[in-house]
């Protein structure tokens, strides 16, 4: 059995089979998913297929890339949101330098309050990070953050032992079947087994021979496989360890 611990099937995407994608994982030894909010809507979202669903679980978050348009006032709607009991992690939060969609003087302040809510409510962060790695560790070291994954790792070694030594966990989407990406394959090595959470990122990312077609969660198993291959053991030992990390990260009943 698999966990999917980062999707969003809420996505207009799988509109016109949001169901049999969901079934498809299930009947393919995908045991949870966990799907991860963007956006106030897409949290709500979230928690109604968590409602709908006993196999799902949401996060409830923003985007970095939403910090410019967020309302404030949006915060407690949030909050009311994330006391639901299907909900396991304020997520997905974080710092995006990349793309700058939004100013990062507006996206510092918004991680900080939902790092605030996370403490508030007693639960793990799922970090998104993306050329913000300094500005990332400081604040979740200032805020002493321990209970924390870092979502589709793509940094270096260096970033990875910053991440390691502060207690978090490394997950892994199917981009570590991309032919140029060694660098995330040299992290899935150098990371412990047992501080791996696995991930697809549906609708994004697609393993290797399907880019460019719609990901989705049934997919997760490829990350595995590819974990398996990197550490030389089985993926049986792969699914089994992943899984029983997931479920003691997000405390999954």
């Amino acid at each position: 059995m698999l966990i999917d611990t980062h999707c969003h099937i809420d996505f207009p995407e799988y509109n016109q089979d949001r169901g049999e994608v969901i079934s498809r994982a299930k009947d393919n030894g995908i045991e949870y998913i966990i799907n991860i909010g963007s956006s106030l809507e897409n949290s709500a979202a979230s928690v109604e297929l968590a409602k709908n669903h006993a196999c799902v679980y949401a996060a409830v978050g923003v985007h970095p890339h939403d910090a410019d348009r967020f309302d404030p006032d949006g915060l407690e709607k949030l909050e009311t949101l994330a006391r639901h009991d299907k909900v396991v992690a304020i997520g997905e939060i974080g710092l995006d330098y990349f793309k700058n969609f939004s100013k990062a003087e507006n996206q510092k302040p918004l991680f900080k309050k939902l790092i605030g809510l996370s403490k508030d409510l007693g639960l793990p962060l799922v970090i998104h990070s993306r050329q913000a790695e300094e500005d990332i560790l400081k604040i979740l070291k200032e805020e002493e953050i321990t209970r924390a994954v870092v979502h589709c790792f793509s940094g270096g070694e260096n970033f990875l032992k910053d991440c390691l030594d502060m207690g978090f966990f490394i997950s892994f989407t199917c981009n570590i079947t991309y032919k140029k990406a060694d660098t995330i394959r040299r992290a899935a090595e150098l990371a412990p087994l047992e501080r791996i959470l696995l991930e697809t990122d549906a609708p994004y990312l697609s393993p290797e021979g399907m880019r460019g077609k719609r990901n989705e969660p049934v997919n997760v198993r490829f990350v595995a496989e590819k974990i398996a291959e990197l550490k030389m053991i089985s993926s049986e030992e792969v699914a089994r360890v992943t899984t029983e990390n997931a479920k003691n990260f997000f405390k999954l009943k």
